[in-house]
């Protein structure tokens, strides 16, 4: 890691992303849904509040509900539910903080260390890239162990603003495509002693069961 160019924890605004239609939830609000005992929504803002300076949240309905979190909530400043793109742009439009982690509401067991790694990666990265993503491994198509980016884990500086206004204003709706442009650091987690579920997100009522079930 270049210490000259280290990424303090206290420049990082956290942002969980809630905004989404929950079309595979049945329409319900994903981030209201009680995941041990308390909303997915309250969940992912405990668990990532220790690691950034601040925190905020995207989200387009029930907003005194997510005020109830505690946090500063904002709504997508585009149109039409275009996706997690959208309350991305919203966070880099409302971060007091050079850089942004964004974190999905419906991923619960996120690494405890994603922002750390996320910036060390940066630090390091001889292209001064500005945008790093997590992934993580699964089994392929061959059975093997593959590695899967995971981009709504992305930590981004702000000066990615405007680009990433003209991509979704242009259409653009796929967080991979967008980052590809700005030469992303894919930052493998897959230590020994990293949960195989860290990133298993709960799209379904199923899913969510079975993520609660111990």
């Amino acid at each position: 890691m270049d210490a000259a160019r280290a990424i303090a924890q206290a420049d990082i605004t956290g942002l969980v992303l809630a905004g989404g239609l929950g079309t595979r939830m049945g329409g319900l609000d994903k981030g209201l849904q009680l995941f041990q005992g308390e909303t997915l929504a309250a969940h992912a803002v405990r668990r990532l509040r220790p690691q950034v300076g601040r925190v905020l949240l995207n989200a387009n309905r029930n907003f005194a509900a997510y005020e109830a979190l505690g946090v500063p909530v904002f709504a997508d400043s585009v149109p039409d539910h275009p996706g997690p793109l959208a309350g991305m742009l919203s966070g880099l439009e409302h971060s007091p903080t050079p850089w942004l982690l964004t974190v999905p509401c419906d991923t619960p067991r996120f690494p405890t260390d994603l922002a750390a790694r996320l910036a060390e990666a940066l630090a390091a990265d001889s292209n001064h890239a500005r945008l790093a993503i997590a992934s993580a491994p699964e089994t392929g198509p061959d059975g093997g162990t593959v590695l899967r980016p995971q981009p709504v884990f992305c930590l981004l500086h702000i000066e990615l603003r405007d680009s990433l206004r003209r991509f979704v204003k242009d259409g653009g709706r796929k967080v991979r495509a967008w980052a590809a442009q700005h030469g992303a650091v894919i930052v493998p987690f897959d230590r020994p002693g990293d949960a195989p579920d860290a990133f298993f997100n709960a799209n379904t009522p199923a899913d969510l069961q079975a993520l609660d079930t111990p």
